[in-house]
């Protein structure tokens, strides 16, 4: 399949023409309109600084359905213990600064490039993009962010300075989306550590059904 070149204006080829491994198109930006139309056309940017932008969607696709959530006993304890002060929203730009330098198993350098960090935070002003934190008194120990969009919300990246500090921020957050009536959660693509939570695999068809419904209702 070819993988599409974007121009200055804001579209993108529909997301079935992606290649085997979910690459759709190259190019454009990370303008608050261009991020917005992708998302809700179930497409995300992914790429380090090396590349141009670099924009996918992915089948299958990994997606967590907020009341199947599995919370293992060890974490629920710690939750309960008052180990975080949990909050919403109070340092966006530290936790997708954290999520950027925080060191991954098995991984160098990082996607999470300075013009990414840009496009989310004026994403986040614009009211779309969301952070979830942990904190160990005054001292952030995780977090997390992604964007919401109707009743979808998709999660871009976590990062954890002290045990089970991003676990516990992740699970109180997919709870308050739950009472906020969330009804998918994009996990983009398969992680052994998502699918502990009871995130599952879908193909891109029931996906793109799943967040039409989403956006609509």
């Amino acid at each position: 399949m070819p993988v599409y070149s974007l121009t200055e204006e804001i579209s993108f080829p529909p997301p079935e023409l992606a290649d085997d491994d979910g690459l759709l198109a190259v190019g454009g930006d990370l303008s608050v309109e261009r991020l917005l139309l992708a998302y809700s056309m179930g497409i995300f940017p992914w790429y380090s600084d090396d590349y141009p932008i670099l924009w996918w969607s992915p089948d299958p696709r990994l997606v967590l359905l907020p009341g199947e959530i599995k919370v293992s006993r060890s974490l629920r304890q710690t939750i309960k213990k008052g180990t975080y002060e949990f909050t919403v929203n109070r340092a966006f730009e530290e936790v997708i600064r954290n999520c950027a330098v925080i060191s991954r198993k098995g991984e160098e350098g990082t996607w999470i490039t300075e013009e990414m960090v840009q496009g989310y935070v004026n994403l986040h002003k614009a009211g779309y993009a969301h952070s979830a934190e942990a904190w160990a008194g005054d001292e952030l120990a995780g977090g997390l962010y992604g964007v919401i969009l109707g009743k979808a919300f998709f999660g871009e990246s976590m990062f954890a300075k002290k045990s089970d500090a991003s676990k516990a921020s992740f699970v109180i957050f997919v709870e308050k989306l739950a009472v906020q009536g969330i009804e998918l959660i994009d996990c983009q693509v398969a992680t052994a550590h998502m699918k502990r939570f009871g995130a599952r695999d879908i193909s891109r068809a029931e996906f793109m059904r799943r967040l039409k419904k989403a956006l609509t209702s």
